[in-house]
């Protein structure tokens, strides 16, 4: 079902100011990649702090928290919903949070606008699971998106995901598994796992309130032979 546009979504965006960065698609060919729209990352926060990002931030719960928490570094919230991404935003902007900046647009241009090697950490938090067979390339864990983290990350950088989706994450652990990667911390119900440090999603407290588990897992890219020299 599509997202029915919020009132005054034009005047809410641009209350945002500099906080959303939008990725602009139109007229683009993706087929290559040009360096024409790279973000300055050290310019958007004035600072080299390091850089941690999620992709599908919804309300931004999580990345807000995260940022509180961690103010020695920025943050950069990927969503691709203009209607979700405002109150994100908005809610940086009224808790005072000034190290997170959101890019509104799909993850799969990512690539055209994040430098290469800008995150040491990638968070994928209930993403959609796309069910059906046929779209499984659009799952942010398939092998054509871990490929494209790949050049995001730093070396030794990471990606922790969280779903609800018992079949999503066998998925995921597979394609992780097949594309060269190494799986550490894998939880089948990470809220009885003992598990510290956690911050909740808005889906999350839904989930879990229903009594359903919650998996995640953390991976990290596996030096090959011909890396090791």
């Amino acid at each position: 079902m599509r997202m029915r546009r919020k009132k005054h979504l034009e005047e809410r965006l641009a209350a945002c100011g500099d906080m959303i960065i939008f990725m602009d698609r139109e007229n683009r060919d993706y087929s290559f990649k040009d360096t024409e729209s790279m973000l300055d990352i050290a310019g958007l926060f004035g600072n080299a702090n390091p850089v941690e990002m999620e992709i599908g931030c919804g309300k931004g719960q999580f990345i807000c928290e995260l940022a509180k928490r961690e103010p020695q570094k920025n943050f950069l919230a990927v969503e691709k919903a203009s209607n979700v991404i405002v109150d994100a935003a908005a809610r940086a902007i009224a808790e005072g949070i000034t190290n997170v900046r959101f890019l509104r647009g799909g993850a799969e241009y990512l690539d055209c606008y994040v430098p290469p090697h800008t995150a040491q950490l990638i968070y994928l938090n209930f993403s959609c699971p796309f069910p059906k067979n046929s779209y499984a390339s659009h799952r942010l864990t398939h092998r054509r998106f871990l490929k494209m983290y790949e050049t995001l990350l730093v070396p030794g950088g990471e990606i922790h995901q969280k779903t609800d989706n018992m079949h999503f994450f066998e998925f995921s652990l597979a394609e992780f598994s097949q594309s060269g990667w190494g799986l550490k911390n894998v939880s089948l119900d990470l809220h009885n796992s003992g598990f510290e440090g956690n911050i909740v999603t808005e889906y999350e407290e839904r989930f879990s309130s229903q009594g359903l588990p919650i998996y995640r897992l953390e991976a990290f890219r596996l030096r090959t032979e011909e890396e090791n020299g």
